[in-house]
């Protein structure tokens, strides 16, 4: 007997969902069909409910024809902040999502299934900070950071990227401490970031390296990052080179034409980097929100490192247009 099987057929102007409800009775088959029209495109944004996070939404609220979703792991901050754009004339939606908790993530990606058939547009955004000075012990600002801004990054990824429909846009916020020829002093560690070869096994095998070379003290003659920020330049190092990852399985991907990016949003003025930046967050979301606008089969930008004036930079081997 069929239970809760579900499929969508998808077009420019509306998604049709078809959730099928059977049961057999004295040999006979019954079945049940509920035909949702899940009109318009849909836009995700982690972490969004301050900085370049909220500021991306805001964006996107006036340019995309669609729905925008602001995420927070706080509800209650979530929609202060909705309320705040709506005051604006804005009207994003809202869902909670703590991308650190599993639950929470497949509870999103349920949402977005049943309630959208889809999406068009994801933008990674949260990420965590030790700032310079920061009194935790390096390794324990090694793991924290690791598991948020690598690992659970991955595992939004992989709970959203079945639902990309065709032309989707993915952009992943990197940094300018995410530039491999920048950041990495080791010629070897470079050269196995720039692997064209590299798979997600190997880049995970890199991270645990790196988690291995802080616990026993060599992580700087391995060529490892010696910035204050270490943690986080290496986090950033590796969200970039799995974007390089991903890019190459959408281009086998049977969806026509999903792109993914990853960007440099400039150094801004918010939480994270203690209001030290010169940018502001409206500055800081154009990036971001130029490659999640990209129009359907354009021919660049496509897995490709976009600093924060949309210039297309080599993240391999540079140079790096500007200081921040």
């Amino acid at each position: 007997w069929l239970c809760g099987c579900y499929t969508t057929i998808t077009s420019s102007h509306y998604t049709l969902a078809f959730e099928l409800e059977g049961s057999s009775c004295n040999s006979s088959l019954l079945i049940r069909v509920r035909v949702l029209i899940m009109t318009g495109k849909v836009a995700v944004v982690t972490g969004s409910n301050k900085g370049i996070g909220l500021a991306t939404v805001k964006s996107l609220c006036s340019k995309f024809d669609g729905s925008v979703y602001l995420t927070a792991r706080d509800v209650g901050r979530g929609l202060e902040a909705v309320e705040k754009l709506k005051k604006e004339g804005l009207n994003p939606l809202f869902h909670q999502l703590d991308i650190d908790d599993q639950k929470s993530i497949d509870d999103f990606a349920a949402h977005i299934k049943k309630e959208h058939g889809g999406l068009d547009i994801l933008i990674n955004n949260a990420a965590v900070l030790f700032m310079p000075g920061a009194p935790e012990p390096l390794e324990l600002q090694v793991v924290e950071t690791l598991k948020t801004n690598y690992y659970a990054l991955k595992n939004v990824c992989n709970a959203l990227f079945p639902l990309l429909r065709p032309h989707a846009r993915v952009v992943t916020l990197s940094s300018i401490a995410g530039h491999l020829e920048r950041m990495v002093p080791g010629e070897e560690l470079r050269k196995k970031f720039a692997d064209p070869d590299l798979t997600e096994e190997k880049l995970d095998q890199l991270m645990q390296d790196f988690v291995r070379d802080v616990k026993d003290g060599s992580y700087k003659e391995k060529g490892w990052p010696t910035v204050p920020y270490t943690a986080y330049a290496v986090s950033k190092v590796a969200a970039s080179a799995l974007t390089r990852i991903q890019h190459q399985r959408f281009l086998k991907d049977p969806r026509e034409d999903i792109v993914i990016n990853h960007v440099h949003p400039g150094y801004v003025d918010t939480d994270l980097v203690g209001h030290q930046g010169p940018l502001t967050t409206d500055q800081g979301a154009v990036a971001p929100v130029y490659a999640a606008l990209l129009p359907a089969n354009c021919k660049s930008p496509r897995g490709d490192f976009i600093w924060h004036t949309k210039e297309i930079v080599d993240w391999v081997n540079g140079p790096c247009p500007s200081a921040w």
